[in-house]
């Protein structure tokens, strides 16, 4: 019996599964964020996503709070701060792209990761697929708002500084601690960007509710699975795995958005997906591995 449960736990936290609750929680938040747009700033849901990211996680990692080091909280606070440049960027660029191509062309951030830490001629093949697919992703958007395709990117970039980060952050080996602490610091500095629909939000119970979901479905359970899972595996699996992400995303943004992919898409996120699937995976490096 005690196996058998074992094997369903092991089941359950397989990192490929937890990739997908991942992605069904973090895109579920964001189509909630689209539709805040038509009422707040999107930078002020990025203010909230933030802050109600870190409340929640702070609350459950209190005890893992003391014996804090001058190396431990600035490696949370770069974390919190390019993960806040992430959420920034990202939400900037989904006002203006939708969600689905959004999650594919700033997938070129785990894309370099991953390329990072393989050197083999099998990476480049994979980056080659990759890069196409993107092109033809980013071609059809740069000619109808090129702001939002220059947001996105930035999003990649500070998407590839997020899982690096994250990782040290990882290893900090504070459960969650890292990730509330870095979350706050985060919303601290977003919030001059974000202050101009503050009072609106905190005079509606609806908003603050809706601002709330965002922040638990697309922070606190989708980073914290992140911190989860990067104890576990190396830098460079854990960025093939977020290939699952963006054919969430396009799932969640057809249902709860009504974005239906066209053909180019799909097959510019099929290039995408494809090209990081294919990378070298069975050469785990000694010094990924991070200390149980």
């Amino acid at each position: 019996m005690d196996t058998t449960l074992s094997r369903r736990a092991s089941v359950l936290a397989a990192p490929e599964l937890l990739f997908v609750v991942s992605g069904i929680s973090q895109y579920s938040g964001a189509s909630i964020a689209v539709h805040l747009f038509d009422e707040l700033p999107a930078t002020t849901v990025t203010l909230f996503r933030v802050l109600f990211g870190a409340l929640p996680i702070l609350l459950l990692s209190r005890r893992d709070l003391g014996g804090w080091t001058r190396r431990d909280l600035t490696g949370a606070a770069v974390f919190g701060l390019a993960t806040a440049a992430m959420n920034l960027s990202f939400y900037l660029a989904i006002e203006r792209l939708p969600l689905g191509k959004s999650v594919v062309i700033e997938f070129l951030g785990p894309i370099a990761v991953a390329a990072a830490f393989t050197r083999t001629r099998r990476n480049a093949m994979a980056l080659a697929l990759a890069a196409t697919g993107v092109a033809i992703l980013s071609g059809v958007e740069i000619g109808g708002d090129p702001l939002g395709v220059l947001f996105i990117f930035c999003a990649a970039a500070m998407w590839g500084a997020y899982i690096v980060l994250g990782r040290r952050v990882a290893a900090q080996q504070r459960g969650l601690g890292g990730l509330g602490v870095g979350l706050l610091i985060g919303s601290v500095a977003l919030l001059p960007i974000g202050w101009g629909g503050v009072g609106e939000v905190v005079a509606s119970p609806r908003l603050i509710a809706l601002c709330a979901a965002v922040g638990v479905l697309s922070s606190a359970v989708g980073y914290g699975i992140d911190q989860y899972v990067l104890r576990r595996i190396p830098v460079r699996r854990f960025s093939l795995l977020l290939a699952l992400l963006p054919v969430t995303a396009m799932v969640v943004g057809a249902i709860a958005l009504d974005q239906i992919p066209t053909l180019a898409d799909l097959a510019g996120a099929a290039l995408v997906i494809v090209g990081v699937l294919i990378q070298d995976r069975d050469t785990i490096s000694a010094d990924e591995a991070l200390p149980e």
